[in-house]
């Protein structure tokens, strides 16, 4: 994650995670209630993730003594974010994180998806994996179902293991009157003429002719090496979505047996 450039260091030292959501490349991220973060149930194992965990703690709910934090502040600091991101991963599936997750997916503070025929639909942010240190944050258009990385090189190095592979799936499950429709125009998207000119702009611009045709490519050996997002939650893929991605896949196998029969003909 990138280094903290607003904020001074006494707001650091008395409101860490104020100061902390203030900093630039921090917007993905929302406030976890403090009653949440003090509640020893919801924290547990992650003592076995963070080192001078405990003190990581105590600098996130602003109980560290100045001495040590004098000490120590480089490195905690460090401890302290992953400990805050962990701890941000399990309360955005919370009833109350969802609900300040829903604030900032309504304002599209997690950006738009770039495909034009979801029409400037919001995104939101998903990981690959619930394991930190391995894959950075990617965004989910519930429209499209498909992933997309963040423009911003700040947002592009967040850790995707604090927001985990679950949230964006468990919001649509529990509030599914804002699962986007699969055409149309979106419900979030916006609703203005400069809204609707950027729309616009990204079909002309995925449609202008481009040199070169590929016709040495093989459609079938492309088409086999394309990898599929398999939305899950805790782990289990969604009932609904594995029948619809088998079917979709068997589909797929029978297209490309075609496609190689056809170019074993050319």
């Amino acid at each position: 994650m990138e280094e903290a450039t607003s904020g001074s260091d006494s707001d650091y030292s008395r409101f860490w995670i104020s100061w902390f959501l203030s900093s630039k490349g921090n917007e993905y991220f929302c406030e976890v209630d403090e009653d949440f973060i003090l509640d020893r149930f919801n924290l547990t194992g992650l003592n076995n993730e963070v080192t001078n965990y405990s003190q990581a703690l105590d600098l996130i709910t602003d109980n560290l003594d100045d001495e040590i934090q004098d000490e120590l502040r480089g490195s905690l600091d460090v401890q302290a974010r992953l400990l805050y991101g962990l701890i941000h991963a399990r309360w955005i599936v919370t009833a109350r994180g969802l609900q300040k997750m829903i604030e900032k997916y309504k304002r599209a503070d997690f950006g738009r998806c770039p495909r034009v025929f979801c029409q400037l639909q919001p995104l939101l942010p998903v990981g690959l994996t619930d394991v930190p240190y391995e894959k950075s944050v990617k965004l989910y258009c519930g429209r499209c179902e498909d992933l997309y990385s963040p423009k911003s090189a700040r947002h592009g190095s967040i850790d995707g293991a604090y927001f985990g592979t679950t949230f964006p799936h468990l919001l649509f499950l529990v509030y599914p009157s804002l699962i986007p429709p699969k055409s149309g125009p979106s419900d979030l998207g916006p609703a203005t003429k400069d809204g609707e000119r950027r729309t616009k702009r990204m079909r002309e611009e995925q449609e202008a002719p481009t040199e070169g045709g590929g016709d040495s490519i093989s459609t079938a050996s492309v088409a086999l090496k394309v990898e599929r997002y398999r939305p899950k939650i805790y782990g289990f893929q969604l009932n609904e979505t594995a029948r619809l991605q088998r079917w979709q896949e068997a589909i797929r196998d029978r297209q490309i047996t075609r496609l190689e029969a056809l170019e074993d003909r050319a």
